[in-house]
């Protein structure tokens, strides 16, 4: 068992952690939570030993090792992507070199029945268990298996680290951290570089990982899948629950609803005792009542209510203008790095007021190819911009390329036109930006806090066509709900790459899949996607199962206006048939939940839910055949 004691964090004139006591025991799956700056990578850093408390302590068992993989780390340039992965185990590999190098002296040695042959003999032995117990003996193979299953393709191992991306990077520093197999595996934030596969690969290892693992991630759905207690931070305090992070957010909701009620409760009882008091106070034959009332209160217990942070960024998209019915295609498209072809004649199109995002692994062109449709790259074939069209782009790294000696102010008001200047300020205080915060420089700011100053420059003009290339990066899930609900309320064209499943839930209405080159739609939420495919994971997808190539034809109907707005037609259909279903399931989830109330079996209560509960899963059916229709009527109209 770990234990966290008394740990004691302050920055000038704020606590970061206030005192913070919790243990961490043999094979727990711990979610470390809180906004943005609440101090959760400054508990793993504590934990991992790169920083010491103001006061308190961290006590580890006898023999337990840390691996920390942390937000900001670099790799040593000039080894080989294999030769680097396998510097995790460099006792292992001294080890190995040992047992060679005995294995050539017996080789050359003939005085086998000698004492020192036998010495020889035992060292080797010796040697071979240690190699054994530190997993040595598969080293190779174990360190292949998991950069496979972080994204590498045996082609990589032999490729330079130099030539990799920050993101590619993490993950071979991702992939030392697991072969090491510490006793404490500590990861922040290990999924804002991996792509969707990968992201499904790491839970799946994390699930059956013999040590202990504690994670920082605002990935709602990598949680959930991975651990089973969160532990929240918030203005300095912890709070420990033995729960995924979907279930904590309800206990949490549950225990700060009834601390509120006995903290008013009590607030009346003392209220009420204190009015006695003044009643019985001045009155002789009642002195001796108000003294012992006066006892009461001063012993009582006091229940204090949590604080907490309930701040969060207000963000809403201006209307967007109306533009051409086509917003951006492509025909024949293809791009080269070097000799590398990534996307190989592709044909797209997106149409006014179509919601689409585009999925795959890291590498197959998701952002290359949303950079080409808005014209920021070059490539071979056609690519453009539709009529009237306002663009509104959110890159990858847009955080990052923010000028890092600018202040905030200065930051917006750089790309703010002139009729919005006047608005500055209140648009960064929509953002969490007020008061002195606008005069920080942005080398100063967090990442999150990057992420959303980048996003407040989107607000500054009125845009039809948004562009998001992983817009979650660094954003807590508060602001990353905001976010969400924002774009579902945007009128406009979206484009969203992203490897955030929560976050794409509900949020599209067609699904690009990139693969081998070349693209395939799904009409339908990535969730549809996967259901569409029928696979379990993501990770199934990246495993490239070979599919039928869809038959083309040379007579396909012209996509004229008249074909544009029946298209859209169809496609609203079997959107509104899909949401139909979805609003049904969730309608008979809740149901289900009321139903396992046994407090109200045997009720007028539980009679009514369980006659809505039948009616609903009648609807639920005629629901999926209107939607299996809609969809059926889109295919044949899309063939013709």
């Amino acid at each position: 068992m770990l234990g966290i004691n008394n740990v004691f964090v302050k920055y000038g004139d704020r606590t970061v952690l206030n005192n913070i006591t919790f243990s961490i025991f043999d094979g727990d799956r711990i979610g470390l939570v809180g906004r943005n700056g609440a101090g959760k990578s400054t508990m793993l850093k504590i934990i991992s030993g790169a920083m010491s408390p103001h006061s308190g302590s961290v006590a580890f068992p006898k023999g337990a090792t840390v691996g920390f993989l942390h937000q900001d780390m670099s790799l040593p340039k000039g080894k080989t992507v294999m030769e680097e992965t396998l510097t995790a185990l460099q006792d292992a590999q001294e080890t190995q070199k040992e047992i060679d190098k005995l294995n050539d002296e017996l080789m050359e040695r003939t005085d086998y029945d000698s004492e020192s042959y036998m010495d020889l003999l035992n060292q080797l032995d010796e040697l071979n268990e240690r190699l054994r117990v530190m997993g040595g003996a598969t080293l190779e193979v174990d360190a292949q298996k998991i950069l496979m299953g972080l994204g590498f393709t045996s082609k990589d191992f032999n490729r330079l680290t130099d030539e990799f991306s920050g993101g590619w990077q993490m993950r071979i520093e991702l992939s030392k951290m697991l072969l090491q197999n510490p006793t404490y595996l500590l990861l922040d934030e290990p999924t804002n570089h991996l792509d969707i596969e990968s992201i499904i690969w790491l839970e799946e290892f994390l699930q059956t990982y013999e040590g202990s693992v504690i994670v920082i991630s605002h990935d709602k759905t990598f949680l959930d899948n991975v651990t089973k207690r969160t532990i929240e931070i918030e203005l300095g305090n912890a709070y420990d629950y033995k729960a995924n992070y979907s279930k904590y957010l309800a206990l949490r909701a549950e225990r700060q609803s009834k601390m509120k009620s006995a903290y008013e409760n009590q607030q009346k009882e003392i209220a009420h005792k204190e009015r006695l008091i003044e009643k019985f106070r001045a009155k002789a034959n009642k002195a001796k009542m108000a003294q012992s009332l006066i006892k009461e209160l001063a012993r009582m217990d006091k229940i204090e209510l949590e604080h907490t942070d309930s701040s969060k960024m207000k963000l809403k998209f201006p209307p967007a203008p109306r533009g051409g019915e086509v917003v951006a295609s492509a025909k024949k498209v293809s791009k080269r790095y070097g000799d590398s072809l990534i996307l190989d004649e592709l044909d797209f199109e997106i149409i006014r007021g179509e919601r689409v995002a585009f999925v795959g692994k890291n590498g197959e062109g998701k952002s290359t190819f949303s950079k080409i449709l808005i014209e920021q790259l070059q490539h071979e074939g056609e690519a453009k911009l539709g009529y009237n069209v306002h663009l509104g782009y959110y890159a990858q790294n847009q955080a990052e390329t923010l000028d890092q000696n600018l202040t905030v102010y200065e930051t917006i008001e750089q790309v703010s036109p002139p009729e919005m200047r006047t608005k500055l300020r209140s648009i960064l205080g929509s953002f969490l930006f007020s008061g002195e915060d606008i005069d920080k420089k942005v080398f100063v700011l967090s990442g999150g806090e990057r992420a959303r100053l980048a996003l407040a420059c989107l607000l500054l003009r009125p845009i039809n066509f948004l562009v998001l290339d992983e817009p979650t990066n660094h954003l807590d899930m508060t602001s990353k709900n905001v976010l969400k609900q924002a774009i579902l309320d945007y009128d406009g064209t979206l484009l969203v790459v992203s490897h955030d499943r929560d976050f794409l839930v509900g949020l599209t209405d067609k699904t690009i899949e990139f693969n081998n080159r070349k693209i395939k739609p799904y009409l339908g939420d990535i969730k549809y996607f996967l259901e569409k495919r029928s696979f379990d994971t993501f990770r199934e997808v990246s495993l490239g199962k070979k599919e039928e190539k869809e038959a083309t034809t040379s007579n396909k109907r012209p996509r004229d206006k008249a074909y544009n707005q029946e298209l859209k037609k169809l496609k609203r259909a079997v959107q509104n048939a899909e949401r139909r279903v979805g609003n049904l399931e969730e309608s008979i989830e809740g149901y289900e939940k009321k139903m396992a109330d046994t407090s109200i079996m045997g009720t007028p209560q539980y009679d009514d839910i369980l006659k809505k509960y039948n009616q609903s899963q009648i609807d639920l059916e005629e629901a999926m055949t209107k939607w299996e229709e809609a969809e059926a009527v889109l295919t044949k109209f899309e063939s013709e």
